[in-house]
């Protein structure tokens, strides 16, 4: 089930404490970091696992072959916990769009489908479905939005038509911060047999979720942002019924049965692995893999939900402040996750206000764009309230 938990006292989650162990550049000035929702800072214990393993990666003798895999085993299980996934749906990946791209080409669909995506969406999840369109024969029909926002009726309105076949989603809108209800269009897509395909890198951290529970067919998500992880790493959740339906696109060798074992690597036995380590593409960069092993036991240990309230807290503070402050709010107050987007009067000049209050952001679409992680701290919220302020 798709949760957003109420805000929390800031004693549940012990920022200062974070900042202290994790992140300590934090606590010099250098910068009120509130741009994770554009790449995520590394906590130290990650740093640390990356340069262990890249130091006997330097003399390869003192790295066995059973720890080098063991290390993207562990970090399947991590996040197959981290969604409530069985360990067998997990797909280690180097990007959202490598189960995006995997969606819109190896999805059975040809001329007379259609899939349907909302307008607006990230990129990543509109260039894979308009190639594979091309060259398919599909449909690709985008569902324009209500007022800039996605417009869930409408979409579900689509789902109505009888050659529609999937459905393609982003969780959390990457300039609005709107968050789409995946249990809604989960559902209709289930009882309407169509396959629902998620991009959750803007919504997994900042909120939780449980894919037994949620009817999603394929989730893609990189770890770079929410996830505190190295450029390079993420996975796909796989439904495991659809695994079994799906040939990889394209085609790892160590995709098929009996690969591990690389003292017979000759059969040439064109038979898939039965889970989704059919389509992890080999060789995967196991040194920052091990960085995302760390950065996922920390959000373990902090615990899914306590991030998940932390960030709320903030992102709710940061709202409220700025509607005090007359700034149009583009991101809607009913349903948040971790991304307050802002339309001030003049978003250049705010910008430059913030980049003098060392307040990292991003400009997003004519907005500004504020995200909050578990080590943001009250005083970061009123640095950059403050910031925003306009002058009298």
């Amino acid at each position: 089930m798709q949760r957003v938990p109420p805000s929390l006292s800031p004693d549940v989650l012990d920022a200062t404490r974070l900042r202290r162990d994790e992140f300590p550049w934090m606590d010099t000035g250098e910068s009120i970091y509130l741009n994770v929702a554009s790449t995520g800072p590394l906590p130290e214990s990650s740093v640390r696992a990356q340069e262990v393993f890249t130091r006997k990666r330097a003399a390869p003798h003192r790295l066995g072959q059973d720890e080098q895999f063991e290390t993207l085993t562990i970090v399947r299980r991590q996040l197959a916990t981290l969604i409530g996934a069985d360990v067998a749906e997990i797909a280690l990946a180097t990007n959202t769009s490598a189960g995006l791209n995997l969606a819109a080409w190896t999805l059975p669909l040809g001329p007379g489908d259609v899939v349907v995506i909302p307008d607006l969406e990230f990129p990543a999840n509109v260039y894979p479905w308009m190639a594979a369109a091309a060259v398919r024969g599909f449909t690709l029909w985008r569902i324009p939005v209500n007022e800039g926002m996605l417009d869930e009726p409408a979409v579900l309105s689509a789902l109505d038509r009888p050659d529609v076949r999937v459905l393609a989603v982003s969780w959390v809108g990457f300039a609005t911060g709107a968050v789409a209800h995946l249990d809604v269009l989960g559902t209709a897509c289930r009882e309407r047999g169509i396959r629902f395909v998620v991009d959750a890198i803007q919504g997994l951290g900042p909120l939780t979720l449980d894919v037994s529970r949620v009817p999603i067919d394929l989730l893609a998500c990189g770890g770079q942002k929410w996830l505190l992880s190295p450029w390079g790493t993420g996975f796909t959740y796989v439904r495991r019924s659809l695994v079994q339906e799906l040939a990889p696109q394209p085609v790892s060798w160590m995709g098929v049965r009996g690969s591990d074992d690389f003292s017979r690597l000759l059969s040439y036995d064109l038979t898939w692995r039965d889970d989704a380590r059919r389509f992890e593409q080999i060789t995967l960069p196991f040194q920052d893999f091990a960085g995302m092993g760390a950065s996922l036991a920390l959000l373990h240990a902090l615990g899914a939900n306590a991030v998940a309230a932390h960030v709320h807290a903030r992102t709710t503070e940061l709202l409220d402040g700025a509607a005090e402050q007359g700034i149009a709010l583009v991101t809607p107050r009913a349903h948040v996750a971790g991304i307050v987007s802002l339309r001030p009067a003049d978003p250049r000049r705010t910008s430059d206000r913030l980049d003098a209050a060392r307040v990292a952001h991003s400009v997003r679409e004519g907005t500004i764009r504020l995200a909050p992680h578990c080590y943001t701290t009250r005083d970061d919220v009123l640095v950059a309230l403050d910031a925003l302020r306009e002058s009298p």
